[in-house]
Order: structure tokens, then sequence, then C-alpha cells
């Protein structure tokens, strides 16, 4: 097989660049190892910044989004038992965030895709990328025939990379071509997706002398909620009536009275990891995504910062197939890198803010506190804090 631009993985970012690519003219096949089941049934973060939004528009596939997505113009900081309102919308000039599960941004995106007859094979094993270096990459694959396993090549000009942590495109780079940061945190996400009404129409952020404590949504009717917890606890560990429990413990009274709890649809423990690989370009092979850095989910910036890579990628493949220039694939890595590391650092900081270190003692607790009362009663700590959450502009910086 032969297409310009082989893409590994069907998660959002590749279907993003799929969709994105196919609206410019270029040809691209998709590889996924998983099925398109599989990749729905993964439970992901909601919060989509204006960048996401737009490009979800752009390849026309925002129609749902907007329909059944929760506008959201601020968020609540809970700590020493009171909440207090961070105003996004006043605060950054009229910006927001949406609530749209990923789930649902990845069904809209293959739908469109199925829809336009283009070409996403799930179920390709053994994938492996060759000769990236080179003026001719190739991508081959495992694939069942009427023979039993079959082998597969597809030759092409460019592989995307948007396979996740643990994929094949950065695992295939040489050590000394690259360079990885990471930061793991001594505790964990204890996530709950349940069929209930949120405990409040925005999120809520507490910070707890027990712990960390978020309250979330999917839609008017279903909620999501997470606990810190040590890396050391299980799912099992956990009943829905001890997580019930324990977040009432760390929220405060009018959430307490709020609250509407019922069996758990989805139950899981998530690590906290930063993550950052430098570069994100190898020659013709081009990390997207997850592949390339993990954030915690403290900030929602993940998908986000997916998103934005997609953009600066199918951006400068359109300006090398229409107007011959490499400018866009010389300055990939640069450009993604410098507004990674914005997000990696608002992360790390509002992860370090709202989270319980036992190795930090009383102090540190009191320290936090500290420091959000200083937020929430500075215009400009507020205003910091908001442009963050929101995302920064595109060509902030520049």
């Amino acid at each position: 097989m032969r297409t310009q631009v082989a893409i590994i993985g069907a998660g959002p970012a590749g279907l993003l660049l799929g969709q994105l690519l196919y609206k410019a003219g270029i040809d691209a096949i998709i590889l996924e190892r998983h099925t398109g089941d599989y990749v729905l049934g993964r439970i992901r973060a909601g919060i989509l910044e204006q960048v996401s939004i737009d490009l979800m528009d752009e390849v026309g596939v925002g129609q749902r989004m907007h329909k059944e997505g929760l506008i959201h113009g601020g968020f609540d900081m809970l700590f020493k038992g009171q909440r207090h309102r961070i105003d996004m919308n006043e605060l950054t000039g009229g910006k927001h965030v949406m609530v749209y599960g990923q789930t649902e941004l990845t069904r809209d995106l293959m739908e469109a895709r199925q829809a336009a007859g283009l070409t996403t094979i799930y179920e390709a094993g053994n994938v492996t990328v060759h000769d990236y270096d080179s003026a001719k990459p190739r991508v081959r694959y495992e694939k069942d025939g009427l023979n039993g396993k079959e082998v597969h090549e597809i030759e092409c000009d460019f592989i995307a990379g948007c396979d996740g942590f643990h994929g094949v495109c950065r695992a295939s780079v040489p050590h000394s071509a690259i360079r990885e940061y990471e930061k793991v945190y001594p505790f964990g996400w204890l996530g709950v997706l349940s069929e209930t009404p949120p405990v409040h129409h925005e999120l809520i952020y507490a910070n707890s002398p027990r712990g960390f404590a978020l309250c979330s949504q999917r839609s008017h009717t279903r909620s999501r909620y997470y606990l810190q917890v040590p890396l050391t606890d299980k799912v099992q560990d956990w009943s829905d009536e001890a997580f019930w429990q324990e977040l009432r413990l760390r929220l405060d009274p009018e959430a307490r009275a709020h609250l509407v709890t019922g069996p758990s649809i989805e139950k899981s423990i998530a690590p906290l990891r930063s993550f950052v690989t430098e570069p994100m370009r190898f020659g013709r092979m081009f990390l997207a995504g997850d592949a390339a850095h993990i954030v915690p989910p403290t900030g929602a910036k993940g998908l986000n910062l997916a998103a934005t890579d997609v953009k600066y990628l199918s951006s400068a493949f359109i300006e090398y197939y229409r107007e011959k220039s490499e400018a866009g694939i010389a300055h990939y890595s640069e450009r993604c890198l410098r507004r990674v590391w914005r997000a990696e650092r608002f992360s790390w900081w509002f992860t370090g803010l709202m989270h319980r270190f036992p190795e930090n003692g009383e102090i540190g607790q009191k320290l936090q506190e500290a420091e959000l009362d200083y937020l929430i009663n500075s215009e400009a700590g507020s205003r910091s804090v908001a442009e963050n959450y929101v995302g920064l502009p595109l060509n902030f910086g520049e």
C-alpha cells in the first residue's frame, strides 16, 4: 500500500489529524492495534479548551459537541472547608472551557472518518516503523487473513506517531537520539463514573487534609468524581460505599448536602506523572499527544495538548504538499515543546498546590492554604490560574 501520511494510533490525536489532512486533500491511513470498541471504552478526560473546540468545528464534527457539551465559565477551589469561585469568563475576557467526554469526541471523529470512506485498520498487530530517517519511510503490521497472520507494508512520505505513552513510535527511536524528562507522583486518582446528577454545575477542586478530591461531570445526569489515593491502593479495596463516604469527608457542608450517590458504572485508579520527550521529530517521523508528553490530569491539559500538536503537524504537512516548503516540518518540535512545557508547568504547579504530600507534614498543608488564600484574593493570582486553565492562545509569546 502507498499513502502520504501513515498515522499510528486511532485515539483522538490520530483521528483528529486524519480529519485535518482529509479536509486538506492529503491521503492518510490510520493503524490501530486495538478494536474500535476498545478505543471507545477507554474512560478519559472531558475538558476542552477553545483550541480543541475550534478544531472539531474545523473538521466538521462539532455539531453534537455544541448540542451536548456543557459550557463552564468558572470553577470552584475548596480549601479550609470553604469554596471560592475562579471566574474564568470575567478574568480572561470572555473565555471558557467545555465539558464534553473524550469518548464522545472520539466517537464523533470515528463516525466522520467512516462516513467519508477513509481507511482505518483496527487490530493491526506487531506494528513496526522503518527508514523514518530516510525519504521513504515504511510501516509494517500483521493482520488476520485467509492463511492466518499476514504481513502488510505501507510506504509513505511521513509517519505520525499518535500511539500513546506505550506506543511503538517513540520506542523505535535510539536512546542516543532522544531525551526524556519524567516525574512520577507518589499517589494516584481513584475515579468513579456514576449515573447521578453532578453535585454542582461547575467543577470543584478540593484541597483537604485528607487529600485531594475533584467533582466533575460528563452531562446533566452523569458524574465523574476523583479521590487522591496512595499508589499501593487497589480498585478492589474501594467499595462504592467507601468511596462516597471518603468523598463526603473531603467536601464542604453544602456539597455534602447536594451529593447524590449511586452505583459506579466505572471505577479505576490512574497514576500521575509529568513526562516530556525531546525532540518530537525524528527525520520523517513525528510524535504527537501522549506519545511525546504526559501531564497530570489536574490541569485538564492532556487532550488539549494533543489537539495543539496535530494542529501544528497538519499545518506543516499542508505547507509541505501545497507550497513545497519544509519550514513547518523543521519547526514542528520547537513550536510544540514551547507550549508543552508551559502546560507541564501549570499542571505540575496545580497538582502540587491541591494534593496532600505527607512528607511535607503539617507545614506543607498550611503553606498550600496560604497560597490558595493569596490566589483567590489577588486579581493577578486568580487571572493567572484562569488564563492557564482556559488555555493560552496558540500564538502566545510568538
